[in-house]
C-alpha cells in the first residue's frame, strides 16, 4: 500500500487496512511497556481469536434479509467517519501531574481497550480476507473499519502519554485462541454489548457530572459506543440465521459465556479503584448498572437473562474479585499451596454464579434494536 496515498489520520480511513498502514507509520514512536502489557494473557486480558471461517463464510442470511440490508446501508453510510480524531473539544492532558495511582489505572484502561478494539479488527479483517460470501465479507470489512479506527483513536491518546501499543507487532507475535464459530458469536456479541453499556454508562453519568471528566477520550464515547451497539447487532442477526444457536444444548453454553463475561468485567473493574473515584463512581453501582443494560439488550436473541438480584449474585463476585487478588499475589511471590487455594476458591465462587437459576422469556421475532440509553 502506497504511504502517500493514505489519508492523514486512522479516523479517515475508509478500510481497516488504510487505518492500520496509519498506525504502522507511527509504530517507531510506540513503547515497549505498553506492547508487553497489550501481551499479556491472562484470565482477564483481552485475548486475539481465530475460527473455522469455511463455517462463517457459509452462513446464509436471508432469513434475515430485511433487518440485515438495513444495519448494512446503516454501517455503509459511515456515520463515524472523521469522527476519531482530536479536535477543538481535546482539552490538555497534564499526564506528569496526574495522580500515580490514577495514571496507571488509567493507562492500564486504555491500553486493554486498544487490545480489545484491535482484536476484534484482527478477527474481522481475518474473515474479510479469506471468505468469499459477499454478505459476510462486506459486515466483516465495515466491522473491522470501525474497530481500527478506535484503536488508532486510542493510542493517539496514548502517544500523548509517552506510550502506544504497536499494534503490528501485536498481529504478528500474540497467542491466538481457537473458538468454535457459535462460541465467537456469544463471546463477541457480549463483548459489543456490553462495550456499549459501559461505554454509555460513563457517558451519561459525566454529562451530569462534567466536573469528573478526567480526560476528554470521554467525550467521544456516544458515537464510539454507537459503533459497538451495531455490531453486536450483527451477531444478533448471525445467530438468528441458525435457531439451534440459541435453543437446547447451547442455552447452557450462554449462560456460561454470560457469566463469564460479567464477571471478569467486576473483578477487572475492581482492580482499578483510583479510576473509578476520579470519575465518581462506585464500581459496584457501575457494574449493576452494566449488567442491567446488558441483559435487556440481550434479550432480543438470547432466551435467558441471569439473575442478577439473586443474593448469591453479589456475594459470589465479591469472592471471585478476592480470591483473584490472593491468586495474583500468591503468582508474583511463587506461594504453590497459596496459589493453589486461591484458584479453587475462584472456581468454587464461579460455579456459586453460574448454579443461580437463569431468567427465562420469549425471544421476539425481530431482533432489531435502536440506540436507547
Amino acid at each position: 500500500m502506497n504511504v502517500q496515498n493514505l489519508p492523514k489520520h486512522s479516523a479517515d480511513a475508509t478500510t481497516a487496512e488504510e487505518g492500520l498502514a496509519l498506525q504502522e507509520e507511527l509504530a517507531k514512536f510506540d513503547s515497549d511497556a505498553a506492547t508487553a502489557l497489550a501481551m499479556q494473557n491472562t484470565l482477564l486480558t483481552p485475548r486475539f481469536y481465530t475460527t473455522d471461517f469455511d463455517e462463517l463464510d457459509a452462513i446464509d442470511v436471508s432469513s434475515v434479509r430485511e433487518d440485515w440490508d438495513l444495519l448494512i446501508d446503516q454501517m455503509v453510510s459511515d456515520p463515524n467517519k472523521g469522527h476519531f480524531k482530536k479536535n477543538e473539544d481535546w482539552d490538555h492532558v497534564d499526564w506528569d501531574g496526574m495522580d500515580p495511582h490514577l495514571k496507571k489505572e488509567f493507562i492500564d484502561f486504555l491500553v486493554s481497550s486498544c487490545t480489545a478494539e484491535f482484536s476484534g479488527c484482527v478477527l474481522y479483517k481475518e474473515m474479510k480476507r479469506r471468505g468469499n460470501n459477499k454478505d459476510i465479507t462486506q459486515l466483516f470489512q465495515l466491522m473491522a473499519r470501525d474497530e481500527a479506527r478506535h484503536a488508532g483513536f486510542i493510542n493517539d491518546a496514548l502517544r500523548e502519554a509517552g506510550i502506544a501499543v504497536n499494534l503490528g507487532f501485536l498481529t504478528q507475535k500474540k497467542k491466538y485462541t481457537y473458538f468454535r464459530p457459535k462460541f465467537i458469536y456469544y463471546a463477541t456479541y457480549l463483548s459489543e454489548k456490553i462495550g456499549y453499556a459501559r461505554y454509555i454508562t460513563i457517558f451519561r453519568h459525566l454529562q451530569e457530572n462534567p466536573e469528573h471528566r478526567f480526560h476528554p477520550i470521554f467525550k467521544w464515547f456516544e458515537e464510539w459506543c454507537n459503533d459497538e451497539f451495531s455490531h453486536g447487532e450483527a451477531f444478533a442477526l448471525l445467530m438468528k440465521t441458525d435457531p439451534k444457536l440459541t435453543s437446547g444444548i447451547n442455552v447452557y453454553w450462554i449462560k456460561f459465556f454470560l457469566t463469564a463475561v460479567y464477571a471478569t468485567m467486576y473483578v477487572r473493574d475492581h482492580q482499578r479503584p483510583a479510576f473509578h473515584e476520579a470519575l465518581g463512581v462506585d464500581p459496584d453501582w457501575y457494574a449493576h448498572e452494566v449488567y442491567t443494560k446488558t441483559s435487556k439488550l440481550s434479550e432480543q436473541i438470547f432466551p435467558i437473562t441471569l439473575d442478577i438480584d439473586h443474593p448469591r449474585w453479589q456475594r459470589g463476585l465479591e469472592a471471585l474479585y478476592r480470591a483473584n487478588v490472593d491468586l495474583a499475589e500468591a503468582t508474583e511471590k511463587k506461594q504453590t499451596l497459596r496459589k493453589l487455594g486461591a484458584q479453587l476458591r475462584a472456581g468454587m465462587a464461579f460455579v456459586s454464579l453460574i448454579t443461580i437459576p437463569a431468567k427465562k422469556h420469549q425471544v421476539p421475532a425481530s431482533t432489531r434494536l435502536e440506540p436507547a440509553y
